[in-house]
């Protein structure tokens, strides 16, 4: 599912120390004739502090992506390797100052890869533990396997362990697609986690929801394209109430993308139904506000930050009441017609670009308390881009997915009161991280609310707000912007895969710091709005 930005394997650890030679020569080759001097630097910085970099023989590092503040401190992503297997979990950020100086890493890895490389349990054992019944695969219709499992090392809970990668594919019972990885000891056979690659989120909604709006087309011969050629020639196709099969499920064959959108005018849809146009202008119109809101507000060039475009499949499936993000692109149900609608409103939209952000950034694993930190993450930027859009038919609030909620028009969660829908968690707990990720994300979604508006009862977007504090403090908040630019330097320079609200707290705190200074009053709200949901 990950389309990294990877410019190759840049290094070899021998003896404590890191192959420089061949961090160059990788970069070269990644970026023509002139290296990347800052991945080169962080390489060599990585050399010099192998304690901070959590070093043992044989472990190598790639590099990802890298982030330039405009007073040339550096960030660079890296992936971790050992003995050539990849390190699930070992992924870190060297931070550097604009003169070279050490600034330290982002990380999760608590402790050096010292494991042993051979297998105990078989490729095949491995599988069919992947396979067996359990809660997780029971509620996946069409089980299988999907090419070989792979060996990696494990390392997201803290203590690295020779993992056999196991894909599956199938189908869950509302017709999402399901992509599990799972994870089994390769020593004891053991089982030790599952992630969904499909994420999700719950719900069902000239457009359907924003009035009249905007679209840049492609005009081929005399036909119009729903194809937008200034945001990445991002574009919206008809699936036609079909659903992927099996075997593009399996052999990643056959998938269907639809049929794009065409017009003899510029025009498209009718504010209703009755069109199937109409479900596509949400569905491109929210593309285009997602695109505009990360480019003019974080200065990120689309999802892959390439400047490259995904695209929307609209109509997917019969009476589905979900949408997801698969890697690559958008998908999204009609919803049931009577409870709920198409689920193209702008905050879904956010939500599920936002996935992909994620995925090209921290790349947060979707499980545990980091998958909740996925999940939350979607829904803030959502929220942001529905407020950013500033539109009369939706107006900004902090209800997800309150205009496709046909009956109630609350939505499926809400951030400044996350429990009020009976599942979610308002406050930290040990046991959060047990949670399904679309609950789990209460906690930061109650964070940011309280970060960006503060406790109390008040009214925003026509919406009566009221959130309290899980300590009893009152949090005076900062504003969207703010909290919104603290977010997302957080989670594109510090968080890392495995980051847990523990680890999101001095992510938010170090991105507070960057932007406002050590003992701000923004940084002095994050303190105390992390502190307000248990997170101490």
């Amino acid at each position: 599912m990950r389309r990294t930005l990877a410019l190759a394997a840049v290094s070899a650890l021998a003896a404590g120390t890191l192959g420089l030679q061949a961090a160059t020569t990788a970069t070269q080759a990644a970026g023509g004739t002139t290296p990347d001097r800052s991945a080169d630097a962080a390489i060599r910085a990585l050399a010099a502090h192998p304690l901070a970099a959590r070093s043992s023989r044989g472990t190598g590092f790639v590099v990802t992506s890298r982030v330039v503040d405009r007073d040339g401190t550096t960030h660079v992503r890296m992936d971790r390797t050992y003995q050539g297997l990849r390190v699930i979990g070992g992924d870190l950020v060297v931070h550097r100052a604009p003169d070279g100086t050490w600034r330290g890493v982002s990380q999760t890895l608590r402790t050096p890869v010292r494991t042993g490389t051979t297998a105990r349990v078989p490729a095949q054992s491995a599988r069919t533990a992947a396979l067996s019944p359990s809660r997780a695969t029971r509620a996946i219709a069409d089980l299988r396997a999907a090419g070989r499992p792979r060996l990696v090392v494990d390392a997201a809970s803290g203590t690295p362990r020779l993992a056999w990668q196991v894909t599956s594919l199938g189908r869950r019972t509302d017709g999402t697609p399901s992509r599990m990885t799972t994870y089994v000891d390769a020593k004891t056979g053991q089982v030790l986690r599952r992630e969904e690659g499909i994420e999700t989120v719950d719900g069902s909604g000239q457009s359907l929801y924003s009035g009249t709006v905007p679209l840049q087309l492609t005009l081929s011969g005399s036909t119009y394209q729903l194809k937008d050629p200034t945001r990445g020639n991002t574009y919206t196709t008809d699936m036609n109430n079909k659903s992927d099969s099996v075997l593009c499920q399996y052999f990643g064959y056959g998938c269907s993308a639809g049929t794009l959108f065409t017009s003899p005018d510029n025009q498209f849809g009718n504010g209703t139904t009755g069109s199937r146009e109409s479900a596509a202008v949400d569905a491109q119109y929210g593309t285009n506000v997602t695109w505009d809101y990360y480019k003019n507000v974080h200065g990120r060039n689309g999802i892959f930050g390439t400047g490259a475009g995904s695209y929307n499949r609209v109509h997917y499936g019969s009476n589905y009441v979900n949408a997801f993000w698969d890697g690559t692109k958008m998908t999204y149900g009609d919803g049931d017609g009577t409870n709920y609608g198409p689920l193209v409103s702008l905050d879904v939209a956010g939500h599920e670009m936002s996935h992909g952000v994620t995925e090209h950034s921290a790349n947060l694993t979707y499980s545990g308390e980091s998958g909740g930190l996925n999940e939350s993450t979607s829904d803030i930027f959502g929220t942001l881009v529905e407020f950013y859009a500033n539109n009369a038919g939706d107006p900004g609030d902090y209800l997800i997915g309150e205009r496709f909620d046909l009956k109630n028009h609350v939505g499926f969660r809400r951030m400044d009161n996350p429990q009020s829908d009976g599942s979610s968690a308002n406050c930290w707990s040990s046991g959060v991280g047990n949670l399904d990720v679309h609950y789990s994300s209460g906690v930061g979604n109650h964070f940011f609310y309280l970060l960006a508006e503060g406790s109390g009862t008040k009214v925003i977007g026509g919406v009566t707000h009221s959130s309290t504090t899980c300590n009893g403090s009152t949090v005076t908040g900062i504003g969207r912007d703010a909290a919104g630019k603290i977010w997302y330097r957080a989670l594109t320079v510090y968080m890392t895969s495995s980051t847990n609200y523990s680890g999101a707290r001095t992510a938010s705190l170090n991105a507070a710091r960057d932007l406002y200074g050590a003992g701000s009053t923004q940084y002095n709200a994050v303190s105390a709005a992390w502190s307000a949901v248990s997170v101490n």
